[in-house]
């Protein structure tokens, strides 16, 4: 009988990327909507992507099944 697949959790796949080097992706949150009230330096710095801080590391590779 064949081994059962890991199945990745699909909201993260959509969300996360990983890099060539191994680090894991991500935008940040905020920038979609009630931008008028954002200052202009806000909203450049949110539609840049950055990476998921040292402690979540473990618990994203856990959800999109990376080793």
């Amino acid at each position: 009988m064949a081994k059962v697949k890991m199945k990745t959790n699909r909201s993260a796949k959509k969300r996360f990327k990983v890099t060539a080097t191994g680090k894991i992706k991500r935008y940040r949150s905020g920038g979609s909507h009630y931008n008028t009230k954002k200052s202009p330096d806000r909203k450049r710095r949110l539609r840049k992507a950055t990476y998921v801080k040292e402690n979540m590391i473990d618990h994203v590779k856990a959800l999109l099944r990376v080793s």
